[in-house]
């Protein structure tokens, strides 16, 4: 599998396994299932396991405290994430901290290699943890827990006023790693909470030119790239919207000879600044097409352009 320069992280493989699937977030699976497809990960080259007490209620941590043990494969890192909200200065340090240890308990581990602010990043006064609070406490708080050597680095979810992201990716100190939306529609569909466009590529732009490694997430938009849900969803619903939407790319992919699928997740492999793509795989199967979708390599430009071609972003 290819290596990627991740920040100033190292090294990472192209595909990350993430926990929406695991955790049951992205249709049902088996428990049995859940800690198959976390081994078969790591067994097809995958060594990085991304996780959040959101997924399932822990579940998908709890799927990777059952496969390994607390003992990782050589070379696995993990990350897990804490929704933060916008509490008050002084009580930052006990939330993430205490979320930390629940999630490190259900994957019994000592440490995390990073640890995400899970949630939007906004001006003061809007819904979600204000630009002052992740500067004036966040950050010191995720520089306690380093220095604890709880975590390895810190991180942030771009799913926020894109504003907000990008003036928190332009300060210093910048995020060591940051998740954002990776796909051929720009759109992060249920997530976006805001007016305006979300803008995942200047977002993606900025992180990469500050040193910030990019983990790619929503590369199939909540399955809205793929050939039908598997999931039931409204006709009213922002993700329903997005797969109308997608009605021509899918078209393409049918004269391609690819599935949805495989094909979305290449092109958000072949965007240059993404180190990494999370894959919100639920079992072997699913696993197994991403995996043999990278083995092919980078879209030729010819063929992203035709995709571009056939969407309207958002």
């Amino acid at each position: 599998m290819e290596q990627r320069r991740f920040g100033n992280l190292g090294q990472v493989n192209a595909l990350t396994l993430g926990g929406g699937g695991t955790g049951q977030v992205w249709g049902p699976t088996s428990q049995q299932e859940a800690v198959a497809t976390v081994k078969a990960a790591v067994d097809w080259g995958i060594t990085f396991l991304d996780a959040a007490p959101t997924y399932g209620d822990g579940k998908a941590e709890d799927v990777i405290g059952e496969a390994f043990g607390g003992k990782l494969p050589d070379g696995a890192r993990v990350s897990t994430q804490c929704r933060l909200g916008n509490p008050r200065p002084e009580d930052v340090l006990a939330r993430l901290r205490t979320s930390l240890d629940d999630s490190l308990a259900r994957m019994k581990l000592e440490r995390v290699d990073l640890f995400f602010l899970h949630n939007m990043i906004v001006a003061d006064g809007d819904d979600g943890t204000s630009r002052t609070l992740f500067v004036d406490a966040v950050i010191p708080a995720f520089e306690i827990l380093m220095k604890e050597s709880r975590i390895g680095a810190w991180g942030i979810t771009g799913i926020g006023v894109p504003d907000a992201i990008l003036e928190t990716i332009e300060s210093d100190p910048p995020p060591q790693a940051i998740q954002a939306i990776t796909n051929l529609l720009d759109s992060a569909g249920a997530l976006q909470r805001f007016e305006g466009p979300a803008k995942p590529r200047e977002i993606a732009a900025s992180a990469h030119r500050r040193g910030v490694g990019i983990m790619g997430i929503r590369a199939v938009q909540a399955g809205a790239l793929t050939s039908e849900f598997d999931r039931q969803l409204s006709d009213g619903h922002p993700d329903m919207a997005d797969y109308r939407r997608a009605e021509p790319f899918r078209e393409l992919c049918n004269e391609l000879g690819e599935s949805p699928a495989a094909v979305a997740h290449r092109y958000a492999l072949s965007m240059d600044e993404i180190a990494t793509i999370v894959l919100g795989v639920k079992n072997r199967a699913e696993l197994l097409e991403c995996v043999e979708a990278e083995s092919k390599g980078r879209l030729a430009p010819e063929v992203m352009a035709r995709i571009d071609g056939t969407v309207a972003r958002g």
